[in-house]
């Protein structure tokens, strides 16, 4: 067993959270029992996901999609009164890491992505208040990235096939990033990769003359917090288990 506040601590210190802006409150955002012997980690706070995480016996739900998000009505009704009632009647912590989780260098989504794919990290890309990375893989064609990507993520990516014969150089970003696709233009890179299409996305790709893959918001976001809970679990020697609950985005 392990107190929530010493969990707690160890991920704001680790993910230095209050150096990063975000659009929902990074943390505790649900308070539960004072001691964890279980954690739950999961791609967002769902229905569905605390179900099946009270289950197991989990005692606190570590996520990188929670609640309270910026703009979002406040009252407690419908479908936010079922999560939330969930939680608390059960005594179950809520922890949620947003941006703080995908910029990390060693637990983040874009690392974490990148590690599971062998591709090598050269640098941060950045643009539209936005991080992510580029670097290099290995000569291959679209097609054969496309297929890569599948196999790793079990998700068929979108494919807008616009750049060069063979890519080399990378640029990716998870989640909804499809905006990010100049910043990896304007570094000449031969694809990029990001969670989210939209329709503007394919026009820039063809205009931009450069190959871009939508690979699921979700697919592309179930690593990161795979890793920090498994951080977590050696640091404090607690259980760590990881349910996922895939949806087709």
């Amino acid at each position: 067993m392990a107190s929530l506040r010493e969990i707690l601590f160890s991920v704001e210190q680790e993910l230095q959270v209050k150096r990063c802006r975000d659009y929902a409150p990074n943390g505790l955002q649900v308070e539960g029992r004072a001691e964890v012997g279980k954690l739950v980690s999961g791609v967002t706070a769902s229905l569905e996901f605390i179900d099946r995480a009270l289950a197991v016996g989990a005692d606190a739900l570590l996520v990188h999609h929670g609640y309270f998000w910026r703009g979002e009505d406040a009252c407690i009704t419908g479908m936010k009164k079922k999560r939330l009632q969930r939680l608390l009647s059960a005594d179950v912590s809520l922890l949620a890491y947003h941006l703080p989780l995908d910029l990390h260098a060693r637990l983040g989504n874009n690392r974490q992505l990148a590690d599971r794919l062998g591709w090598s990290v050269v640098a941060e890309l950045e643009g539209e208040g936005m991080t992510g990375l580029h670097g290099e893989v290995a000569t291959c064609s679209v097609t054969t990235l496309a297929q890569q990507l599948q196999s790793v993520l079990g998700h068929v990516p979108q494919v807008i096939a616009a750049g060069p014969a063979q890519i080399r150089r990378l640029g990716w970003c998870t989640g909804a990033a499809q905006d990010l696709i100049g910043a990896a233009a304007a570094l000449q890179l031969d694809a990029y990769i990001s969670g989210e299409i939209s329709e503007r996305t394919v026009h820039e790709a063809r205009e931009l003359g450069i190959h871009y893959l939508a690979i699921g918001h979700h697919a592309s976001e179930r690593y990161g917090v795979q890793a920090l809970g498994e951080w977590l679990a050696a640091r404090h020697g607690i259980e760590h288990q990881f349910i996922d609950c895939p949806v087709p985005v």
